[in-house]
Formats: C-alpha cells, sequence, structure tokens
C-alpha cells in the first residue's frame, strides 16, 4: 500500500479489524519512511453491478458518484462522515444482497433518500429535490410536509 502523504511504499499493518454491518476490514497502517499512520478499508470483490439509468442506458455501479451526492445534499450540515459512510454501506449492502446484475438508479435514489429521512431531514429535502427533479414549489412544498408530519 503506498503511503499517501509521501508515496513510499513501505508500509505496514499495525492493526486490523472487521467492520460492523458491511463486509470490509479496517487497517491501520504505518509508514516505514515518513512514520505518518493512516487508514485504509478492504472489501471482498462483489458480482460486477450495472446501474439502468433513467434514459435506459447502462453504466457500471460507481459507489462514488453516491457519495458525491449524499456529500452535496449534507453540505454545512452537521451530520458526521462516519454517519454518512454507514449509511452508504447500508445502502451498498442492500443492492448486492438483492443478487441481482442490475439496478435501476431510481431504485438506488429511492434507498438513499429513505436513508436520508433519519439522518437529517435538511439533507433529505436536498437530495429529493434533485433527485425527483421538482419543477416548482408546490411540489417542494408537498415533500415538506411529508417531513413535518
Amino acid at each position: 500500500m503506498r503511503c499517501p502523504y509521501c508515496a513510499s511504499e513501505d508500509t505496514r499493518v499495525t492493526d486490523s479489524r472487521p467492520v460492523e454491518e458491511t463486509n470490509s476490514i479496517r487497517r491501520r497502517r504505518q509508514c516505514d519512511k515518513c512514520g505518518k499512520r493512516f487508514t485504509t478499508y478492504e472489501k471482498i470483490e462483489t458480482i460486477p453491478l450495472v446501474v439502468i439509468k433513467k434514459d435506459n442506458t447502462r453504466q457500471q455501479y460507481d459507489r462514488s458518484k453516491i457519495e458525491s451526492g449524499v456529500m452535496r445534499a449534507c453540505y454545512k450540515r452537521a451530520v458526521p462522515i462516519a454517519q454518512i459512510q454507514s449509511m452508504i454501506d447500508r445502502v451498498e449492502a442492500e443492492i448486492y444482497n438483492r443478487g441481482t446484475g442490475e439496478i435501476k438508479s431510481s431504485e438506488i435514489g429511492e434507498m438513499i433518500i429513505e436513508e436520508l429521512k433519519d439522518l437529517d431531514p435538511v439533507a433529505y429535502v436536498r437530495f429529493a429535490s434533485v433527485y425527483r427533479e421538482f419543477k416548482d414549489v408546490g411540489t417542494f412544498m408537498e415533500e415538506l410536509k411529508k417531513i413535518i408530519k
């Protein structure tokens, strides 16, 4: 593993432990050259997953797209990164547990929206407004009324 600080390839594992709720391992590493420590995560390689977009095109599943959308929704909100990552892990686990090689992007979006409802109401509305493409203030207000109830 290459050190993110000095790019040296001389690093060693100082601690390993499984991560709850996911099929991954957290490893603490230390660089032999600069002495700095950093964390890596190993995930079990799963079957390739294809996402069917709204226009029926197909793309390889990319976790970073979910992360960037959720991070934008949580921008300037008091939501810890660990909670965001945990939420994305749950969504990803649900996607892979379905056992199919394809999933619609709309299904992924709805899973994220459901998770964001519990995580942060403002992030939920932000994500839903972009994902569901609210056309006017009335549609936006309808979604807010759902939260208030």
